[in-house]
């Protein structure tokens, strides 16, 4: 662990290392629901002919998220999710007839192990599919161990897309959906003419600050006065806060991630810099870093997601119910959490309509399916393996809470090879 992290960790006690601690927990809580039999479905010669994880009672699905390391604070609530999800699908019957059957591995906020881990997944544990990653490190790193061993990927998080694998879906948003959509919001009702960028220094910030700067100089005919990269981890903003004093940009936009995001808005906060005046727009702070930021050092930021805990919905107010029966009261729902909560929905669903678990058969019954359940009130799957969805932009409160001040009118397709963006 760099030695940021230990300042972190000894920053995030309180609900976020409740949070995290509880990240280990899911067994109990999951063996807490009701027993149901199971084997009621066809035959495992008929849905699995690949050698794939079934039996006659039960499908392995694998889950793989840092649960440790500098991306503990973002990952945690995904993987929280995906239990819930599949603890509900199997109350519910499980998957065609079967028990979905958890194999958890820490990726450890480490590229290489997460890859590592992966091949555990597909070549021993032989897993079905996988719900799992949240960097676009970490995809970039299992990608090949996937598509190599032909196995299915639910990938969660909001990226930079200009990608497409016959062995993932995507249930975040792609860049064009989340990026081009709040530049144009914060353009239009901000004035955002000019812009500091300030990220993380991986191929997620550095593409998706290459796609809006594009957007901000060619469409907005607006200007990047400023743009900064810091290593994951990092946790010394004030050199880069002093040049945002001097260029005084109308908009702060930040791609910075995990546990960074808990420095960086203590240290902005403390500079002087009031949010309340000064606009900034995140595309990475969801409910679960302001868990660890602290809701009044990021109170007046904007951030713009497909999903916050505030949406007012039916589906939405029986998963945070749920949610918090699970993981308890104090516990916070951001937008890679719900994104992670639809995988297994979505993978159920394909299977069901396949009659199979086979991965070939799986991703060929995927294109158009719909889950009408979602909290974030519906979504459909494009060809593309990317979701059709809607666009919302929040401002953060005190309470750690989102107002919802602008919803896209129309669920937006998915375009991850936008032309004049590459």
């Amino acid at each position: 662990m760099a030695d940021g992290d230990h300042d972190l960790n000894r920053g995030l006690r309180s609900p976020l290392r409740r949070k995290l601690l509880m990240g280990l927990a899911a067994a109990p809580a999951l063996s807490l629901l009701p027993r149901n039999a199971f084997a009621a479905g066809p035959a495992t010669s008929a849905v699995s002919t690949t050698g794939l994880a079934v039996t006659d009672t039960e499908v392995t699905c694998g889950i793989l998220h840092s649960i440790t390391g500098t991306m503990a604070i973002s990952e945690t609530g995904a993987q929280q999710a995906e239990k819930l999800a599949i603890a509900q699908i199997n109350e519910a019957g499980g998957i065609l007839g079967r028990k979905i059957k958890i194999i958890q591995e820490d990726g450890a906020s480490d590229w290489p192990t997460f890859a590592e881990k992966a091949k555990k997944l597909l070549v021993n544990d032989k897993c079905a599919a996988v719900m799992g990653c949240w960097t676009s490190a970490s995809r970039k790193a299992v990608l090949p161990v996937f598509e190599q061993y032909n196995g299915l990927l639910y990938y969660p998080t909001f990226y930079e897309g200009l990608e497409q694998s016959k062995n993932v879906f995507y249930t975040g948003q792609e860049a064009t959906q989340q990026i081009l959509a709040g530049l144009d919001w914060v353009h239009k009702e901000k004035g955002g003419d000019t812009f500091f960028f300030v990220g993380s220094d991986y191929i997620w910030p550095r593409t998706s600050n290459k796609i809006a700067r594009k957007h901000v100089e060619n469409v907005l005919k607006g200007k990047v006065v400023g743009e900064e990269y810091f290593p994951l981890g990092h946790t010394q903003f004030n050199s880069v806060i002093n040049k945002i004093k001097l260029t005084k940009p109308k908009v702060i936009f930040t791609d910075v991630v995990g546990g960074s995001n808990v420095a960086f808005y203590k240290q902005l906060k403390a500079s002087g810099i009031d949010l309340s005046k000064q606009v900034l727009l995140t595309i990475s702070v969801t409910e679960d870093e302001i868990d660890g930021i602290g809701g009044d050092n990021i109170a007046g930021a904007y951030s713009c997601m497909k999903y916050f805990q505030s949406i007012e919905n039916d589906n939405n107010k029986k998963f945070v119910a749920d949610f918090k029966k699970m993981w308890g009261e104090k516990t916070v729902i951001g937008d890679v959490t719900q994104a992670a909560y639809l995988g297994p929905y979505l993978w159920k669903m394909a299977c069901e309509k396949a009659g199979s678990f086979d991965v070939d058969k799986v991703v060929a019954a995927s294109p158009d399916l719909e889950f009408k359940g979602a909290p974030e009130g519906y979504v459909r799957i494009d060809p593309n393996h990317h979701l059709w969805s809607k666009t919302r932009v929040g401002k953060a409160k005190p309470d750690g809470q989102f107002e919802i001040v602008y919803t896209s009118p129309e669920l937006i397709k998915p375009d991850p090879f936008p032309k004049g963006y590459q």
